[in-house]
């Protein structure tokens, strides 16, 4: 065979690719080709923090193939026409592509196979490039897919990896196929200030970093709000830049208590990939309903706002949406504090903060966003559907000091220590001093309003 196609979607890049190795075992020349895909944007999805980072992952590869002898191929437009186009020009049999997971991706996936064959090519589709083991290959014997983690964990702790591949040597491409112009972050209006860099070479840059470093630690700062001791690597599996499965075999190397809880982690991450695989329709339906009645967006609008604007009156929440605004991240553990409060204190549709989170996220991912914003309003896999999260409580274990807070609300840098936390105990003479808000809700009176429409008494 003389041309393959390679379609590159959520696996940026060049180490530990499947669909890339195949690709050059089976032709002599290849066609690396990315898609700007029009129905995403359709969808609302291709924000600006998410359009960046993409920029700067597509710049890296077109780098490290053109190290190579190669080059990445651009296009813009619907994906199957612009895959059967490079097709016809390349006059390529095959085309390897990753497996997807979300209702879009397989429909895409489908039209591309159906496309493909009308015409006598093949789609070959690989498991295991986006999770580290693939949906759909640990089962129970009762279903199609696990509903609770704990099990889930045991099984997938058991799964034999398929081995970690290395980067190509040289790649070939034809040189007359033609490519759009590729993105550049410059050219992406609206993106947070703070938005870290992406692409390959900085994702194995920060693995490196984290392997060697605070990797041994995570089990006792995991949730150090202040210290900020997680991996960051979060944006670079959403995108792609590093394997989960690579990810995992040097994960499993380190050992210890900190590589155990980090490599658990990725499990919930491949956990979640593999109901929504099961249960599409989980992306924007309740996976367990239980008969809510949410306030309407128009009798929480002002509270809405407020949780958006990080203007609550409760500093452990305004300080995680503002850090939101302004890196297009936040920590795990104030991602649980903020979508609590406003599904189980202010009483708004889960629907709503994952929406949100999605405007700004760069490491927005379908599965993981809209599944933990499930968990946590009770509507999802959590075995303890009205488990409530109180943000003074956690504020003061998690940040015990204020420092986390104050980093993000210089309007209370004066308070001390602790005191942050709870700014309404002021006197008034003093309170006024602080352009900060009462709170916008009573936690005793958001609990009560939750228990009476979820019908708890």
């Amino acid at each position: 065979m003389n041309v393959s196609v390679v379609l590159f979607t959520s696996d940026l890049r060049l180490h530990d690719h499947p669909p890339l190795r195949a690709a050059l075992d089976s032709a002599r020349e290849i066609v690396p080709l990315f898609v700007c895909d029009d129905g995403i944007i359709d969808i609302g999805f291709a924000v600006p923090n998410r359009r960046a980072f993409l920029a700067d992952c597509l710049a890296d590869l077109d780098a490290g193939l053109r190290r190579r002898g190669g080059r990445l191929v651009v296009r813009h437009g619907d994906v199957v026409a612009q895959v059967c186009d490079v097709v016809t020009q390349a006059d390529a049999d095959e085309v390897h592509m990753a497996a997807g997971v979300t209702r879009y991706a397989q429909r895409r996936e489908e039209r591309l196979r159906e496309a493909l064959e009308s015409r006598g090519r093949h789609l070959y589709s690989h498991d295991s490039v986006v999770t580290a083991v693939a949906p759909g290959a640990v089962t129970p014997q009762s279903s199609d897919h696990f509903a609770v983690f704990t099990p889930y964990h045991r099984h997938w702790a058991r799964q034999p990896l398929r081995d970690v591949l290395g980067a190509p040597r040289v790649v070939r491409v034809p040189d007359h196929v033609g490519s759009d112009e590729m993105p550049s972050r410059d050219d992406v209006p609206g993106v947070a200030e703070r938005l870290p860099s992406g692409g390959e070479t900085e994702a194995r840059k920060r693995l490196t970093a984290w392997l060697r470093g605070e990797l041994a630690q995570y089990a006792r700062n995991q949730d150090d709000l202040a210290g900020d001791a997680t991996s960051r690597l979060s944006a670079h599996l959403h995108f792609g830049t590093v394997s989960a499965v690579e990810l995992v075999h040097r994960t499993r190397r380190v050992r210890g208590p900190g590589a155990d809880a980090f490599e658990r982690q990725l499990a919930w991450r491949d956990f979640h990939y593999q109901v929504l695989a099961a249960r599409p329709q989980a992306a924007t339906v309740d996976y367990r309903p239980r008969n809510d009645r949410w306030r309407s967006q128009d009798e929480a609008a002002q509270e809405i706002t407020a949780w958006k604007e990080g203007r609550t009156g409760y500093p452990v929440i305004d300080a995680a949406m503002r850090q939101l605004r302004h890196e297009g991240w936040m920590h795990n553990r104030v991602r649980l504090l903020t979508a609590s409060f406003l599904t189980k204190t202010l009483y708004v549709d889960w629907r709503v903060g994952a929406r949100h989170f999605l405007r700004f996220l760069v490491d927005g991912d379908i599965a993981n966003n809209q599944l933990n914003w499930q968990w946590v309003a009770g509507t999802g896999t959590d075995t303890r559907p009205n488990r409530i999260f109180n943000p003074l409580a956690q504020a003061k274990r998690y940040d015990p000091d204020g420092t986390y807070v104050r980093r993000w609300l210089p309007e209370l840098a004066g308070l001390p220590g602790p005191s942050v936390h709870e700014p309404w105990r002021l006197p008034a003479h003093e309170r006024a001093a602080y352009d900060y808000p009462e709170p916008v809700v009573d936690l005793s009176e958001g609990l009560a309003r939750f228990k009476h429409f979820r019908g708890l008494g």
